[in-house]
C-alpha cells in the first residue's frame, strides 16, 4: 500500500496539472508548474534524509504509521486548495511521507521476509508502485473533460493513507529492531510466528551475535557511515542510486508520450498507459528472478538491456531511414528500456541496499541512499531539457546508453551477491571483505 501511494502520487500530478493551474490563477507561469511538481521532490528529499533516525528510534511499524499523517493531510489539503500556497504545501507534505515511506518499506520487508523469499518479498514494492500509476492513470481519465476532476484525484489520494495506518496496525514489528532494543522475548513470538518455532533460538543467536560484536547501542550516529564497513554499503548505496538516475529512466519516461504520437497514439493517457503495462510486465518478471537468478545478474542484466535500447532509440532518432521505420524502432527501444529498468534496475536497487548494509546502520545508510536518489532525480529534472535544446535528442541518449554500461560494469565487479544469504551472514562477510565479485 506503501508503494501504491508512491505511484499514484507520482502519476496523479501529470495530465491534471494544466486544470490546477487554470483553476488556481497560475496558468502559463512555467515556473510555478515546475514547482507544484518539484516541490514533491524537495520533500521527499527531505523524508529520506530524517527517516533513518526516525525509524531507528521507533520502528518500522510505528513509523509507517506516523508517516501517514503526512501523507493524508497533504492530499487533502491539495485537494481542497484554493491558491498555488496551499498546493505547494500539500504536496511537499505527500513528498515528505513519500520520501520517509521509500526508505521505510524496503528495510521492513528485509528485516521481516525470510531469507529464500527476500528478494521476491522486496519486489512487491516495484509491482505496488506500478498498479498506484495505472490506478491514476484510470481515475485520471475524467480530467480530460471535467477540469475539476483534479480535486477528486487528490481526494483519492488520501485513501490508502488510512488504509495503511489501519492495517500496520495488526502487523508485526521487525525482529531484528526488537532485538537491538533489548524486548528478546517480543522478537522470539515474532519470529516464530513469521518464520516457524524451529527458527527461534537460531534467529536470535544471529541477531545477538551481530549485536554483541558491534557493541551496539540504539543510538546510531551519522558519523558512523565514514567508519568500516558502513562506508561500503553507503557508497554503493548510493553510487547505485546515481547511476539509476543518469541513465535516463525519467528523459524516457518524458518522451515516450512523443514516441507514442509518432505512430499515431495521440492519447497521452493511452500512452503511458502502455508504458505502464510494460514497467508493470517487467516488475512481474523480477518477482519470479530475483531469488533465482540473484541480485547481481539482473543488475547487470538490466543495465546492459537499458544500454543497447538507449542506442536504438538514439539510432531511430538520428537515422536518415524511412520514417515509419524509426517510428516503430523508437517504440522498441523505449519500450525495451523500460521493461529492462523494471527487471533490475528499478526493483532490485532498493533491495540490495538494506541487505547489504549493517542492522545497526541500516535506517542511516538507506537514508543516505535515497537522498542521493532523490538530489539526482530532481537534477535530472532540472536540466535534461536545456541539454536536449543545445545537443539534440540523439546525444543525451547515448550519453544515457553510456551511463547505462558503466552502470552494467560496476554492478559486475562491485556488487556481492546476496541471494540466499541472512542480512547477518552478508553483514559479517563484509566486515573483512572488499565489495567484489562472488560467483
Amino acid at each position: 500500500m506503501a508503494n501504491f501511494l508512491f505511484g499514484y502520487h507520482i502519476g496523479v500530478m501529470n495530465g491534471p496539472i494544466v486544470s490546477v493551474a487554470r483553476e488556481l490563477g497560475f496558468e502559463g507561469s512555467t515556473i510555478l508548474e515546475g514547482l507544484v511538481v518539484s516541490i514533491f521532490i524537495v520533500g521527499a528529499f527531505i523524508g529520506s534524509f530524517i527517516s533513518g533516525s526516525v525509524v531507528d528510534k521507533f520502528g518500522c511499524r510505528r513509523t509507517l504509521q506516523i508517516d501517514t499523517i503526512p501523507l493524508i493531510i497533504g492530499a487533502i489539503l491539495s485537494a481542497q486548495a484554493h491558491s498555488v500556497d496551499e498546493v505547494l504545501w500539500g504536496r511537499f507534505l505527500v513528498g515528505l511521507g513519500i520520501g520517509l515511506n521509500t526508505v521505510l518499506v524496503p528495510i521492513y520487508i528485509s528485516e521481516v521476509a525470510p531469507t529464500k523469499y527476500r528478494g521476491s518479498l522486496g519486489s512487491l514494492c516495484q509491482i505496488g508502485t506500478c498498479l498506484g500509476i495505472i490506478a491514476s492513470l484510470f481515475i485520471g481519465i475524467p480530467s480530460e473533460n471535467d477540469p475539476h476532476w483534479w480535486r477528486t484525484m487528490l481526494y483519492v489520494a488520501s485513501i490508502p493513507g488510512f488504509i495503511l495506518t489501519i492495517g500496520m496496525q495488526f502487523a508485526v514489528e521487525s525482529p531484528r529492531w526488537l532485538c537491538k532494543m533489548g524486548r528478546l522475548d517480543d522478537a522470539k513470538v515474532v519470529v516464530s510466528n513469521l518464520w516457524g518455532p524451529t527458527e527461534v533460538d537460531k534467529a536470535i543467536e544471529e541477531f545477538q551475535s551481530v549485536f554483541t560484536s558491534t557493541e551496539v547501542d540504539t543510538d546510531a550516529k551519522w558519523s558512523e557511515l565514514f567508519q568500516e564497513p558502513n562506508y561500503k554499503a553507503a557508497l554503493i548505496g548510493g553510487a547505485l542510486f546515481l547511476l539509476q538516475q543518469f541513465a535516463g529512466i525519467n528523459g524516457v519516461l518524458y518522451f515516450s508520450s512523443l514516441t507514442f504520437q509518432d505512430v499515431g497514439i495521440t492519447s497521452a493517457a493511452l500512452a503511458s498507459l502502455c508504458v505502464g503495462v510494460i514497467n508493470f510486465a517487467g516488475a512481474l518478471s523480477a518477482l519470479y528472478l530475483i531469488d533465482k537468478q540473484g541480485r547481481r545478474r539482473l543488475l547487470t542484466g538490466s543495465y546492459l538491456g537499458m544500454a543497447i535500447s538507449m542506442c536504438l532509440i538514439a539510432y531511430a532518432v538520428a537515422s536518415p531511414s524511412d520514417e515509419d521505420f524509426r517510428n516503430n524502432l523508437s517504440i522498441i527501444g523505449t519500450l525495451g528500456y523500460i521493461y529492462s529498468f523494471a527487471i533490475g534496475a528499478g526493483p532490485v536497487t532498493g533491495i540490495i541496499i538494506p541487505e547489504l548494509s549493517s542492522s545497526r546502520m541500516r535506517g542511516k545508510i538507506m537514508s543516505f541512499s535515497f537522498s542521493v536518489h532523490w538530489v539526482c532525480n530532481f537534477m535530472v529534472g532540472l536540466f535534461f531539457l536545456e541539454l536536449v535544446r543545445i545537443f539534440g535528442v540523439a546525444p543525451i541518449y547515448l550519453g544515457f546508453g553510456v551511463v547505462s554500461l558503466v552502470s552494467a560494469a560496476f554492478c559486475y565487479f562491485f556488487i556481492v551477491e546476496t541471494k540466499g544469504r541472512s542480512l547477518e551472514e552478508i553483514e559479517m562477510s563484509l566486515r573483512s571483505e572488499l565489495p567484489g565479485r562472488e560467483n
